[in-house]
């Protein structure tokens, strides 16, 4: 990767204070967050979307929610003022410029509140020459753009205030900035990237810079900060293939859910600790699941690629000395007897039979085709062209293959093939040492694939640390879902109705205990049900006839009244029955 140089970055996170308003008002993001979530409020009117920009404008500047409320000296803005001014003097004869990013509160030109209007006329309060602050806004062509550019890299402008969008990508300033400033906090870690990226650039003369990060307490900024963090650390995984993972959510502009506004507008102190907790939680499952894919691949090598590797290996260990014990079978023992068979003559010069070897090639019509030559010391021997790498080559062939590469010198391929054949001592050495590191190898496998991941109870620990408090943030939210949940429950005068019927019902499950003492009961009940019945039917079978209302119908306790009345003279006539009914009642 190449690596140009940049400037070292120097970088400075500047907490303020929330003003009382601004406290006020967070709060009450909380309750906008409450009626969203109950339905109580219409979603164009206003939604979770809605809520989590308003956050972002309110760490930002009050101004932004009501522009009429007061300007607090320890905003952002102000803040930011005297910051840049400090550097501003400092650095008067070098003539050093700066950035300003603001995503929200860009200059409408509709006499509306905005932060840059507003940094501006505070620079120039202190003494800043107005023509020395410039807003990318203000550069609406390409010629005011490039005219601009040129005009920070030479000095002139000294303050230079934009959005990511406009002040991004192809904003070529880096001449002479010193420092950099982020009010607010975008959504995306490349929106950070490009901001940045317009200082820590090749070409600027300074050999060290200021990156200012503003962040008001008690409002979205810090876990918007953690947000974009996490973003990013996820996309790395991601591009370098760090983790099995290859897929993540939108990671563009989002609304923060209801319980995260509830526990930043609220000042729970959870909210921090589920933070840190949900970054060391996703590294150690990073950790875990490369741990995993690692086993997996142990396990595959335990059972297929070491005996693969290892049968191969003693399959050409047995060839090669096979083929070793062949070769000093048929060597001569004086290393100036030749003997060699080519297309059925022998030869006992070498450089003619490399010669004849060469012919063979030159005639040779058909490509990647093997062609049986002749033979040397008790091997076969056979030519390939190989139209791919364009070559010839000579295969000697025992147990095993030994390619020679056939070149145009004829006395060369002889010595070549000779080399070949005294080589065999040295691969057999080779193979031997290489079967003894791939059964070391699966040995060791063996031990590793069965030990387990050594975090395993620190990921759970923290695992059930999390979830406790995602419980506890989502507390309120679930509280109420179970509120809702028991709207269909019994209301209280449904269950006195349930219970007088439960009375009814369990000393008539008793009856058949006491049926000489109860006979006549049961026919007084029998009666009335079927006169119950009778009037049911009549009801039905007349359709038209107008309905009984409200106040003339018996209600449904007035009928159980009844019914419990009957009950009773049963009870007067079957003590014992009376007595069990309240021992089951009881």
């Amino acid at each position: 990767m190449l690596k140009l140089p940049v400037p070292e970055a120097e970088y400075e996170n500047v907490t303020l204070k929330p003003s009382e308003a601004q406290k006020q008002m967070v709060e009450s993001l909380a309750d906008r967050a409450e009626r969203v979530r109950n339905r109580m409020v219409d979603s164009s009117v206003d939604n979770m979307l809605k809520i989590t920009n308003d956050g972002r404008k309110l760490a930002l500047d009050q101004r932004l929610m009501n522009d009429m409320l007061p300007d607090d000296e320890n905003s952002k803005s102000s803040v930011c003022v005297e910051k840049a001014f400090e550097i501003w003097e400092e650095t008067k004869d070098k003539r050093s410029a700066q950035l300003i990013f603001c995503d929200l509160s860009t200059p409408k030109g509709d006499g509306t509140f905005n932060v840059y209007e507003d940094i501006r006329d505070k620079l120039i309060a202190k003494g800043v020459p107005p023509e020395e602050i410039a807003f990318i806004h203000d550069a609406n062509t390409e010629t005011r753009k490039a005219e601009l550019f040129g005009k920070v890299r030479s000095g002139q402008v000294r303050f230079l205030l934009g959005s990511t969008q406009k002040m991004g990508a192809g904003t070529n300033v880096q001449d002479r900035l010193i420092a950099l400033h982020h009010l607010d906090v975008p959504w995306r870690p490349s929106d950070i990237e490009q901001q940045e990226g317009r200082i820590l650039r090749q070409g600027n003369t300074n050999p060290k810079v200021k990156i200012f990060r503003y962040v008001t307490e008690g409002t979205f900024d810090a876990y918007s900060w953690q947000l974009i963090e996490n973003k990013q650390k996820f996309i790395g995984q991601i591009m370098t293939s760090k983790s099995p993972v290859r897929s993540c959510e939108d990671i563009d502009e989002a609304a923060l859910t209801y319980a995260e506004v509830k526990a930043l507008a609220t000042g729970n102190p959870y909210i921090k600790e589920k933070m840190d907790l949900d970054i060391q939680v996703s590294k150690l499952k990073l950790m875990k699941a490369n741990h995993t894919s690692q086993k997996y691949r142990l396990e595959d090598n335990i059972a297929k690629n070491y005996p693969q590797q290892i049968s191969a290996l003693k399959e050409r260990i047995a060839g090669m000395k096979a083929d070793i014990a062949t070769y000093n079978a048929n060597k001569p023992a004086d290393k100036d007897i030749f003997t060699m068979t080519v297309a059925g003559k022998t030869y006992d010069d070498r450089k003619e039979a490399g010669t004849a070897i060469i012919g063979i090639c030159k005639e040779m019509k058909q490509a990647n085709v093997a062609v049986p030559i002749g033979e040397y010391l008790g091997m076969k021997m056979n030519v390939t062209f190989d139209s791919f790498f364009r070559k010839f080559t000579l295969n000697m062939k025992g147990k095993l293959s030994h390619e020679v590469e056939i070149g145009s010198d004829p006395s060369g391929n002889i010595t070549r093939i000779g080399n070949a054949m005294e080589s065999m001592s040295k691969q057999l050495e080779d193979a031997i040492a290489k079967l003894a590191n791939v059964e070391q190898q699966l040995e060791t496998a063996k031990i590793e694939v069965e030990k387990p991941f050594p975090q395993e109870q620190e990921l759970n620990d923290k695992l059930t640390r999390l979830a406790e408090l995602n419980s506890l943030l989502d507390m309120d939210e679930k509280g109420e879902d179970a509120v809702d949940l028991d709207e269909d429950a019994p209301k209280p005068e449904q269950e006195k109705e349930t219970a007088e019927q439960t009375e009814t019902v369990a000393p008539a499950q008793e009856t058949t205990t006491e049926a000489g003492h109860r006979s006549e009961d049961k026919a007084e009940i029998s009666e009335k049900a079927e006169e119950a019945d009778i009037s049911e039917t009549e009801d039905m079978e007349n359709p038209t006839t107008k309905p009984e209302t409200k106040e003339e119908r018996p209600s449904l306790i007035a009928r159980l009244n009844e019914k419990k009345a009957v009950v009773a003279a049963m009870d007067q006539k079957a003590p014992a029955v009376a007595k069990k009914k309240e021992e089951v009642i009881a």
